[in-house]
């Protein structure tokens, strides 16, 4: 669906519903997995999930169109992940070694279908929960959903370049741990 036909009936009063759900359904399923590759687990992704369209509708006057509204939204769930991971450290007073820990562990115990349960991907995806929550996003995007550096810069607020050496920094440690045996 063009984005310009969406943001043409979110301007409009009589169509802002309407272009709501227009957006709502383009993008859910994207935005989903995009909170879910960071918090792991499908309830909290829902929970946020359900928040960022929230906060999408009560701020839709505030959308310039400058940038485009996937990358609007996809920082809004990014704002959102980053809150929720901070709250969650912060709520149990845990280290940020015993957050990646539980995360990790709802990973090998995964009852609810992350993966398909390949052990190189589990791997990968317990190594990406060893970076920090800021380069793991960055990684996340540029990997898994094959965003351009320039929609990555938009949704984080980072210059491509500090991305660029991010995301280079995030390749090197994940790929070298997800060769340790043990990992």
């Amino acid at each position: 669906m063009e984005e310009s036909f969406i943001i043409e009936k979110l301007k409009s009063e009589e169509t802002r519903k309407y272009g709501f759900n227009l957006l709502v359904k383009e993008y859910q399923e994207r935005i989903y997995w995009h909170i879910r590759k960071m918090v792991i687990d499908h309830e909290d992704s829902d929970d946020i999930m359900q928040e960022v369209f929230i906060k999408v509708w009560k701020n839709l006057d505030k959308f310039r169109a400058d940038s485009s509204i996937y990358t609007w939204v996809y920082r809004i769930a990014t704002n959102e992940c980053l809150g929720f991971l901070k709250k969650k450290k912060r709520r149990f007073f845990l280290p940020i070694h015993d957050v990646t820990s539980e995360l990790s562990e709802k990973l090998s115990n995964n009852q609810n279908v992350l993966l398909d349960g390949d052990a190189i991907e589990i791997r990968l995806q317990k190594a990406l929960l060893a970076l920090p929550d800021k380069q793991r996003i960055v990684f996340n995007m540029r990997y898994f959903d094959e965003m351009s550096f320039a929609d990555i810069s938009e949704v984080t607020q980072t210059s491509v370049g500090a991305l660029k050496a991010s995301y280079h920094h995030a390749a090197k440690k994940v790929e070298n741990l997800v060769k340790v045996e043990n990992y």
